[in-house]
């Protein structure tokens, strides 16, 4: 007996977008080297391909009118995501840079191995945090999925200073603004009772979080769609923030933004560092 469930072999071809070969995923080992698929592989496969399938206008949008657009993969992991995208669409079209952030060296080192091994000449991967990555100077989608806590806000904050037209990200373990909601001194009364408890302040905290990211990408001059990537049963952290740049910047949501903050008694990481002059 294995220890994990496998997916039976008919549903495994149902799961793959169009143009996905079952090689990449099982050099990924997504899929076994017999072509089978686990539950928990089934459940990262759906995410991504889901996500992907999200992006697709993103990156068609991109393609066509930018001559070699940077697609920027910030928390990458073992580059699932990255790979994907680069085989379903910069590998067809013949042009355009995926360039992925991972801080460990063990994931950068053999995810570079396996892009060199697949003939992906157009992948970039770099060692970093994601505050302290050095991307092209210009980029036009910025990715990141499950990047923890504040992480996801380092992810935000590339975008808005390389001028990306796309950012999508799924964000995980907010834990920054429920911190600061049990350290603040004086929040509005009619707030408080949301976080007076432990339980609520995790919950509160991790909407908080997603809001105060949704107004700041508004405020950046994005229009924003929140939604959800895929059902309960295969990821409990679901949210997809989605923003494409329509203006130079919003002077209403930003003072939303501030004076939500102002509320809650929370100084959230990405309103510090993009409003830094909110707070002279």
């Amino acid at each position: 007996m294995t220890g994990r469930r496998q997916v039976k072999e008919g549903a495994v071809g149902r799961e793959l977008l169009p143009g996905q070969s079952p090689e990449l995923l099982k050099a990924l080992h997504i899929l076994t080297r017999d072509g089978r698929l686990n539950a928990d592989a089934l459940r990262k496969l759906k995410q991504v391909n889901h996500l992907a399938r999200l992006l697709a206008p993103a990156v068609d949008d991109v393609l066509q009118r930018f001559g070699d657009p940077v697609l920027v993969d910030c928390g990458a992991g073992k580059s699932y995501l990255g790979f994907i995208l680069y085989e379903l669409f910069l590998k067809e079209a013949g042009k355009g840079t995926l360039h992925a952030v991972e801080s460990r060296p063990e994931l950068v080192t053999q995810a570079t191995a396996l892009a060199s091994r697949l003939g992906f000449d157009r992948m970039r991967f770099e060692q970093a945090a994601i505050e302290a990555a050095a991307p092209p100077a210009r980029v036009h989608l910025v990715t990141a999925l499950h990047a923890c806590d504040t992480a996801t806000d380092d992810a935000l904050t590339l975008a808005v200073r390389h001028g990306a037209d796309h950012v999508a990200v799924v964000p995980c373990c907010q834990a920054e603004v429920a911190r600061q909601l049990g350290e603040a001194e004086a929040p509005a009364p009619l707030l408080a009772p949301l976080f007076d408890h432990p339980w609520h302040r995790r919950e509160f905290g991790s909407h908080l979080t997603n809001v105060v990211r949704a107004l700041a990408l508004q405020a950046s001059g994005y229009s924003v769609t929140v939604t959800e990537l895929a059902g309960w049963e295969h990821s409990l952290k679901n949210e997809l923030i989605l923003g494409k740049k329509v203006r130079a910047s919003d002077a209403a949501a930003r003072t939303r933004l501030l004076t939500l903050c102002a509320a809650a008694g929370v100084r959230p990481k990405l309103v510090r560092t993009l409003f830094a002059d909110a707070f002279a």
